[in-house]
């Protein structure tokens, strides 16, 4: 194409709407929008079903292992989960189970993951501020497991957990009392995320969408130390450097927006997720 043509094509092009103000927006300070408990229990529900269709798509669905747990905005001791042996890939808001803080199913056929009730019914009740938690048998978070140590600040990304997660290293077989999980959420303490040594991987946040993007990212961040490892010595960003991107990179509205660009293209392709 010659330059006259391009020339002419950029005349033809539709100009720019200059009308409004310019505005600096370069982060994602902004804050969820405020819903009616009626909306916000379905939104809480939709980012449900589809952070568990999304781990089925990252191979997070190892068997009957795994659960994601969303509190209910209306009773806080309440909270919405996965009925034990349905697919991840399969997972829609209509199969989603309703459970009191006693284990019992309010809403929905069950059956309810034991494990889920132990681990999650003790993280929410530990941590008013958590919304969400998230766990499975991931590959990588798995073998990161085995060491028995938390993770280094190798890369930007890995930032977003650094001084942000603890190492839970008192394995003792499934998770099937919640004595059990109250210890698991004694480790996590204030963070984001723990190491369960031997195990795997959990991550907890103000939102479905956050504790799910976590996941994803520390599953992430463990294969990214594997590889480095494997290949030689790594050499961990500075502890004043890490900090200061852990601020950066480690927010919740961060994790919100890098859920939902999933979460778009998900719901284009399998609607019936909101069924």
């Amino acid at each position: 194409m010659t330059h006259t043509a391009i020339a002419d094509l950029a005349s033809n092009a539709p100009r720019a709407d200059l009308r409004h103000a310019p505005v600096r927006k370069f982060w994602f300070d902004d804050e969820a929008p405020a819903r009616s408990l009626g909306a916000e229990r379905r939104h809480r529900q939709e980012r449900l079903a589809g952070a568990f269709r999304l781990f089925a798509r990252y191979g997070f669905d190892q068997g009957l292992a795994g659960h994601i747990t969303a509190r209910d905005p209306e009773w806080p001791d309440h909270f919405w989960v996965n009925p034990l042996g349905l697919h991840f890939g399969r997972i829609r808001v209509s199969d989603l189970l309703l459970v009191n803080r006693h284990g019992e199913i309010v809403v929905g056929a069950g059956p309810v993951n034991q494990a889920a009730f132990a681990i999650h019914a003790a993280i929410h009740d530990a941590r008013p501020d958590i919304v969400a938690a998230a766990h499975t048998h991931s590959l990588y978070g798995k073998a990161w497991s085995t060491l028995g140590r938390t993770l280094d600040p190798l890369t930007q990304d890995a930032c977003a957990f650094y001084e942000d997660h603890a190492l839970f290293d008192d394995f003792r077989g499934v998770v099937l009392d919640t004595s059990e999980g109250a210890r698991i959420a004694d480790a996590l303490g204030e963070h984001k995320a723990v190491i369960l040594k031997n195990h795997g991987i959990l991550t907890a946040g103000p939102s479905v969408e956050a504790a799910a993007w976590w996941y994803i990212a520390l599953d992430n961040a463990c294969h990214t130390q594997l590889l480095a490892q494997a290949a030689g010595q790594p050499q961990p960003i500075p502890h004043d450097v890490a900090v200061l991107t852990h601020t950066q990179v480690g927010r919740p509205g961060g994790a919100r927006y890098a859920f939902e660009s999933l979460y778009a293209g998900l719901v284009k392709h399998e609607p019936d997720l909101l069924d």
